[in-house]
């Protein structure tokens, strides 16, 4: 069989974290955040880690945040050497693709807000997984469904109104995907996915875009407009949204939907389910209820 065509263009993807390399750190609030949501979710784990990943385009968000006594070794990896420049201590030029470690190598890692451009999910988290020793943890951020509806929107109506046919100018994300049974596809136990809906107001959408510049997450669609937006379409674009989102204060909203999951490599130390008919104690007795058993037909 076949494998479906891709979806994202890998080689494009790595042009524009490239291009938003010198100044991305002005637009790090969203990769700031979840490296500080990670970070507190590592304190929480009393556990160390002797070799970890940072896979992503993050350099050295999480590993200044992380306690040094918890985590032994960062390797920091990413599709772009240019934004990886901007960490410390080894760097891998690495496909999330194509990840290069050895099975059962790495103890912990972690994913800032970079596996949604992967053409294959399941088969990323496939590759993670096998990369992690027994009962090592993996913890992923990426965004979701909802990221940038507000934008989306307007674009589409837009263009429609002006240009030659609304086209695909915002990449689609994972709309209400079960995170928790991604994880399982993979291979992962004690699988774990919650989501934080973060809202950033902006003075104008070409401030919001020009955020997405600077972040390198502007669209990567194989099948994507080759022409560029023009100033008519640009400026009904910020018709529609003041006209369909503006808040009180006439500033508008940008949604971003970050998808936490969290998963471990198999081990038998870990805790099972227990098996049918297996329960000490019957489910009537501990609701002081009592049992009524059905007749058979």
């Amino acid at each position: 069989m076949s494998a479906p065509p891709p979806l994202f263009d890998r080689t494009l993807r790595r042009r524009r974290l490239d291009r938003s390399a010198a100044g991305w750190c002005a637009a790090d609030f969203l990769h700031r955040r979840t490296a500080e949501d990670v970070a507190d979710r590592l304190s929480a784990i009393m556990r160390r880690f002797p070799l970890a990943v940072e896979l992503g385009a993050t350099p050295g968000l999480l590993t200044a945040l992380a306690a040094p006594e918890q985590v032994g070794q960062w390797i920091q990896a990413g599709l772009s050497d240019a934004r990886l420049r901007g960490g410390s201590g080894q760097r891998v030029v690495a496909d999330e693709e194509q990840l290069p470690f050895r099975e059962a190598s790495l103890d912990l890692v972690v994913s800032l807000l970079s596996l949604h451009w992967t053409n294959d999910l399941v088969g990323a988290l496939v590759q993670i997984r096998r990369a992690l020793k027994p009962d090592g943890l993996f913890i992923g951020a990426l965004l979701g469904g909802a990221t940038l509806t507000e934008l989306r929107q307007s674009l589409l109506i837009a263009e429609s109104e002006i240009g030659s046919g609304a086209g695909a100018r915002v990449s689609p994300f994972a709309d209400g995907f079960d995170g928790a049974g991604l994880l399982q596809r993979a291979g992962f136990t004690l699988p774990v996915a919650d989501v934080d809906r973060v809202t950033v107001r902006y003075d104008h959408p070409i401030k919001l875009m020009a955020d997405l510049r600077a972040m390198g997450e502007t669209s990567v669609l194989v099948d994507r407009p080759r022409t560029p937006l023009t100033r008519a379409v640009l400026a009904r674009t910020a018709e529609v949204y003041a006209e369909r989102f503006a808040l009180p204060d006439g500033r508008i909203p940008a949604t971003f939907e970050i998808v936490t999951l969290t998963g471990w490599a198999a081990h038998e130390s870990q805790q099972q389910p227990l098996k049918p008919g297996s329960a000490k104690m019957r489910l009537a007795d501990a609701l002081n209820a009592v049992e009524h058993k059905l007749e058979r037909e």
